[in-house]
């Protein structure tokens, strides 16, 4: 089905939203994450309504039909290959490559996607511990994985993906040397604003309950 880069954009959004469980999407919701009008995302709702790629209902949200599911899957597909494309290949820094992957997503051959992820050895995740989709849709997901927020003192972990990709929360990891496969260990708790304190490759770094809900890590 050939679809706009604008209907490409608001079903890879809609996917995301349902995926934190809110259920069917509101349009003030789906607005806010498409920094636009509610009115626009209305007109938009119904025309993918039209094309069965979504249902729609006024005053109770949208939720994504089978094939709607399964359009937005290619697209996060190709946005996660082409990341990891530009990390391990053209070595951009995995704050770098959100912007740029926005873009590529939108190419339409199923070949290139196919033989990307071939060339790539049919990676896992993306550089941000993301799990790539395979070219059936499906999605595996790291057990025993959750956020450094719900580690206990003495937990040792290793840093398996992030929440937030903007490029200054990544480039902040960067810097203090936190990145995909670092091993951590969770010393301290604090339980007045929900504060984690860690050890970094020997130095104690401590984040906030805000950042600590953005990392997530497997206990080793």
């Amino acid at each position: 089905m050939k679809l706009t880069q604008s209907e490409e954009n608001y079903l890879k959004a809609i996917f995301t939203l349902s995926q934190e469980g809110k259920g069917p999407i509101s349009t003030n919701d789906l607005a806010e994450k498409m920094c636009t009008k509610a009115s626009s995302v209305t007109d938009m709702l119904k025309k993918l309504g039209e094309k069965n790629l979504l249902e729609y209902q006024k005053y109770q949200g949208c939720q994504l039909t089978a094939l709607g599911s399964s359009c937005a899957l290619a697209i996060i597909r190709k946005h996660r290959l082409w990341e990891t494309f530009l990390v391990d290949k053209l070595h951009f820094g995995w704050e770098e490559v959100h912007e740029i992957a926005e873009q590529l997503e939108h190419i339409q051959s199923t070949e290139l996607t196919n033989r990307l992820d071939e060339f790539l050895g049919f990676p896992k995740v993306d550089p941000h511990g993301e799990p790539i989709p395979g070219k059936d849709g499906k999605i595996e997901i790291a057990a025993n994985r959750i956020l450094l927020s719900e580690a206990t003192p003495g937990t040792r972990a290793i840093i398996m993906g992030v929440e937030d990709d903007q490029t200054e929360f990544l480039q902040y990891l960067s810097k203090i040397g936190l990145n995909l496969g670092t091993q951590i260990e969770v010393l301290d708790k604090l339980s007045f604003d929900g504060s984690i304190l860690i050890d970094l490759k020997g130095k104690q770094v401590q984040f906030s309950s805000t950042v600590s809900k953005q990392i997530s890590v497997k206990q080793l």
